[in-house]
């Protein structure tokens, strides 16, 4: 155990910066620890899909994110350990003004809300005045404080099937799920230039070469893939969605177009199926996101510890972005999702 000015020097120095550099006792038996530190500290742990099996194994909710925004409304913990990414911790506490909400790796951004700053999307909206504005969940406060409604893939298709038909929409940040929505509801947005590199990356040679390898095989993708992926889909849904479909399909093989993380579920869903993550474009043999595998156990571990890094928010701010998320929560609830 650290001594308290050891601990002050790395928060200052260490934690503020996102990163943890404390050694660990090896004996440590750190799933036995972070249950400790859950009754000690009231917490609740929240875990993305897309994070470590480890993490996943030891969170007490693990879901896409609608069902981890539902999950972080209704927690009545006073701690909230986000094992995500930013945005994620963000709308944890948005929704939690009161509770420390914590991440354990402040780095652990997300390449879709980078592509929308708030200044530029601010500027975006100015100029196109007679437009709502529906946002992806993957983007920022600010962003989220900028627009109308905010959703996410499991409930996107209801929100904008809420709108009037000659409302007209601007869609952000990401433009494949734009895109999909664009052709399953019918309606043309605005669409913000904007993307995931976990789900651009796929190769659609290399897609096509494995289902030629494993004739029997479903491809199911998640609507940030790109439209040439989704166009040779078999089925096309949220990350829950996803596993949803493989628990019930009963086929038994699935090339899997997204985040690799999900196969852990998968595989303990339907340990009698077998799941093959879609090659990238690149050299690697699967598709990870970088930001989501920030998080570690040690990294978890020693955020319950120590109580850092601490998402904080502008109370201006948190209140105009909860605006956007009330208005998803009520949608989601009319629709029964």
């Amino acid at each position: 155990m650290m001594n308290t000015a050891a601990l002050e020097t790395a928060k200052k120095n260490v934690f503020t910066k996102g990163f943890l550099d404390i050694d660990l006792d090896p004996t440590l038996d750190l799933f036995a620890a972070i249950e400790r530190l859950k009754k000690e500290k009231n917490a609740v742990v929240l875990a993305h899909y897309y994070q470590e099996p480890d993490i996943q194994d030891v969170a007490d909710y693990i879901g896409d994110s609608l069902g981890l925004a539902q999950q972080a409304e209704k927690t009545t913990t006073d701690i909230i350990v986000f094992a995500g990414v930013h945005f994620m911790a963000e709308t944890a506490k948005i929704l939690n003004p009161t509770k420390k909400v914590l991440i354990p790796d402040f780095n652990a951004g997300c390449s879709l809300s980078d592509s929308c700053p708030p200044a530029l999307f601010k500027k975006f909206k100015e100029d196109h005045p007679d437009h709502a504005v529906v946002s992806y969940i993957n983007c920022s406060a600010g962003i989220k404080a900028l627009s109308d409604v905010i959703v996410t893939s499991s409930n996107a298709r209801a929100v904008v099937d809420s709108f009037p038909k000659d409302k007209k929409i601007i869609f952000a940040p990401d433009r494949n799920l734009g895109a999909y929505l664009e052709k399953v509801t019918g309606r043309e947005m605005l669409l913000w230039n904007g993307s995931c590199i976990v789900h651009e990356i796929f190769s659609l040679e290399k897609i096509t070469k494995l289902k030629v390898r494993h004739p029997h095989a479903k491809l199911i993708a998640h609507p940030e893939c790109e439209e040439p992926i989704l166009r040779i889909a078999d089925y096309i849904g949220s990350t829950t969605g996803l596993l949803k479909y493989t628990q019930t399909d009963d086929t038994q093989e699935y090339i899997v177009a997204t985040e690799t993380g999900i196969l852990h579920q998968m595989m303990k869903a339907s340990p009698h199926k077998t799941f093959i993550p879609a090659p990238p474009n690149n050299s690697c043999a699967c598709n990870d996101c970088p930001f989501m595998k920030l998080n570690t156990l040690e990294k978890l571990y020693l955020c319950m510890e120590y109580e850092t890094p601490e998402i904080t928010m502008d109370e201006t701010l948190r209140l105009q972005a909860k605006k956007s998320i009330d208005r998803m929560m009520e949608i989601s609830r009319q629709a029964g999702l």
